[in-house]
């Protein structure tokens, strides 16, 4: 897979690259506002990317639509149970803000919100195991990823990459069977912000339709009550009516489209923000 570098600035967390034609403000520190605001605009400017998209707390709000910014969606009391977060965009190339699949979208997300909060917890069956995965796990979670995605925005079909980021702040949730690993999904966990974002969701082509991605899910819920985690939320492909699905019947608010905001298999796609509060 075609990755994006990520690299520090100060405090801040940003990731940029080709492959996403972008760069993504994964997370701001304090200290560096407002100065991001002009190495985020050199780097579009410098690589050529057609969009800055930022994650950031309500407070920086002005500053970054004096900058060009807009919300393309927020989820209150993101940050510590408190302080509201917002996913803006600024746009460098104007074909960037218009997805071809629009009707598509309109209708994933209509046939996602008439399911709302309409799933009841299922009993894992006896024959699946269903636990949190462990770094003797990586190889085999890797080969996964490897057949469920031809492309990604982070490097999941690297083993190393994958036991890095669970040593850290990710916790990854599997169903095996025999031994073998049929679907997984991951919690990306803030804990100063008190928010988690759940993905990384992927299941065996050979096994879908099992409801496994919402068992994995209700089981990280579970996982993230116990660490204290507030909010829980997820960027979801727009035009997957399975995620989508997933994520509204189990109690998940929409919270607004970002425009073909992230490559995946190979093109740039509108993603769906949905929140919960826990």
């Amino acid at each position: 897979m075609t990755i994006d570098q990520v690299e520090e600035f100060g405090g801040s967390l940003i990731q940029h690259g080709p492959a996403n034609d972008r760069a993504y403000l994964m997370k701001l520190n304090r200290q560096d506002f407002p100065q991001i605001l002009s190495y985020l605009n050199g780097l579009a400017v410098v690589n050529k990317y057609s969009k800055i998209f930022a994650k950031i707390p309500a407070y920086a709000r002005d500053q970054f639509e004096l900058n060009g910014y807009r919300v393309e969606a927020a989820i209150p009391q993101f940050y510590a149970g408190k302080e509201e977060g917002l996913f803006m965009a600024r746009y460098y190339n104007a074909e960037r803000q218009i997805d071809h699949a629009a009707d598509k979208v309109h209708e994933v997300l209509e046939v996602a919100r008439n399911k709302s909060a309409s799933i009841e917890s299922a009993p894992p069956q006896d024959d699946y195991e269903y636990r949190l995965a462990q770094p003797a796990d990586c190889a085999q979670m890797a080969r996964l990823y490897q057949r469920v995605f031809a492309s990604y925005p982070f490097p999941i079909d690297d083993k190393d990459y994958l036991a890095e980021t669970m040593a850290k702040n990710l916790l990854y949730a599997g169903v095996w069977k025999k031994g073998v690993l049929l679907a997984l999904a991951s919690a990306e966990i803030d804990y100063a912000g008190s928010n988690a974002e759940l993905t990384d969701f992927a299941t065996d082509p050979e096994w879908r339709g099992h409801g496994f991605a919402s068992l994995l899910l209700q089981q990280l819920e579970t996982e993230m009550r116990i660490s204290g985690i507030k909010t829980c939320f997820t960027i979801a492909r727009a035009t997957s009516f399975g995620m989508n699905v997933c994520f509204s019947k189990n109690g998940y608010q929409f919270s607004g489209t970002l425009m073909k905001n992230t490559q995946i298999s190979g093109a740039l796609e509108s993603m769906n923000v949905w929140y919960k509060h826990i």
